[in-house]
């Protein structure tokens, strides 16, 4: 479910210590998206690659996993985002991913 909320982006840009602005996050089941910034496909496709990523690891594990891997690596750098980017502009990747498919990057 797609919630446009800048009250939720703006809670969890504390954490970012306003470095950059968040377009859009996925927090299991929801994906919460900037009024701010155009809602496009590929915003959306992005977070839904995240909530697949939270379903196969049983969505806590997920979140461990993804901060040791921003501790570690960067924002940038970490293995969900980088599948995340990589793919978020083929709108089928979903159809077609692999479980387990952000272990390649």
């Amino acid at each position: 479910m797609v919630i446009v909320s800048r009250r939720i982006i703006k809670f969890f840009e504390l954490f970012t210590r306003n470095s950059f602005k968040i377009g859009g996050i996925a927090i299991f089941p929801f994906i919460f998206i900037n009024p701010e910034l155009n809602m496009t496909a590929r915003l959306v496709n992005h977070e839904r690659i995240h909530i697949r990523q939270q379903i196969e690891l049983l969505i806590i594990p997920f979140y461990i996993w993804y901060f040791i891997e921003i501790y570690r690596k960067g924002y940038v750098n970490n293995r969900f985002e980088r599948e995340a980017y990589e793919n978020d502009n083929n709108l089928m990747y979903l159809k077609n991913r692999k479980w387990y498919s952000f272990l390649k990057y």
